[in-house]
């Protein structure tokens, strides 16, 4: 059963790999050290902390309920890891472009597990690769592991639960969280430089639109990816994703909505 699960998330990694093949990557980062005011870092990890400390709860929980949730997890988390790893360098904003990976993950594991991993996930990318700071982790993780994780899982449980299909709810839930991170990035750029000649408002859709040219793209890509891979462990393993069945068919109706 454990090694059936690692698998599957073995094949959907590779298969990002390959789908992405052609997408240069620079070293760059989410956000670097320097870039925030320490007033700002510091409020980021406060509120990171409030969505760690349920993920770990919960993640506890459920390894004390099934022990092969802990390598199910890992796998998810380098999943993440991988995709998020995957840079533009975006010179107006001090950040880069790169798909998430987790508003998928949420919706395989639950979004609270989703922040934890997405921490970790930049913890290492910022040690070894020197993409994104640590003092910018918590900022990095309100933006990707929470924004973006959150409003992509809500948009595919409102689509699962209009009844529509696992395609266009995956998808969506795939673009738009990825969108919605970067939104959340420039929220932040634009809150660390407010008070210039630009309003607040004019100064965050400036970092937004500085994201657009790399970002749609790749929020396209991650669409098609995420509605991909859910498609494919739905038709394969259901029991892998919470709400599905192993009598549950592809694309079938009855699948419940969660």
């Amino acid at each position: 059963m454990i090694q059936k699960k690692i698998s599957v998330l073995k094949l959907s990694t590779f298969s990002l790999l390959l789908f992405l093949a052609g997408v240069p990557v620079a070293f760059a980062m989410h956000i670097e050290d320097g870039i925030l005011e320490p007033k700002w870092w510091i409020s980021w990890f406060v509120v990171a902390a409030i969505f760690i400390y349920p993920g770990l709860r919960e993640i506890k929980r459920r390894i004390q309920e099934n022990l092969s949730y802990k390598p199910f997890l890992a796998m998810v988390g380098v999943a993440v890891f991988v995709i998020s790893a995957m840079h533009l360098p975006v010179p107006v904003t001090g950040s880069c472009s790169h798909p998430c990976g987790t508003p998928l993950a949420a919706i395989i594991v639950g979004p609270f597990a989703t922040v934890v991993i997405s921490v970790i996930a930049l913890f290492f990318q910022a040690v070894f690769f020197a993409h994104g700071g640590i003092t910018t982790i918590g900022a990095n993780t309100f933006s990707m592991g929470i924004c973006g994780t959150f409003f992509g899982y809500f948009i595919w449980k409102l689509l699962r639960g209009l009844k529509g299909p696992i395609w266009l709810a995956a998808g969506a839930a795939g673009l738009l969280g990825d969108l919605m991170t970067y939104l959340a990035s420039a929220f932040q750029l634009a809150l660390n430089v407010q008070g210039g000649h630009l309003s607040f408002f004019q100064q965050w859709m400036v970092f937004f639109l500085g994201y657009g040219p790399t970002q749609l793209p790749l929020a396209i890509l991650e669409a098609i990816f995420t509605a991909a891979v859910l498609q494919v462990m739905i038709s394969r393993r259901p029991d892998l994703i919470p709400g599905f069945s192993q009598s549950v068919k592809l694309g079938s109706p009855i699948a419940k909505n969660i």
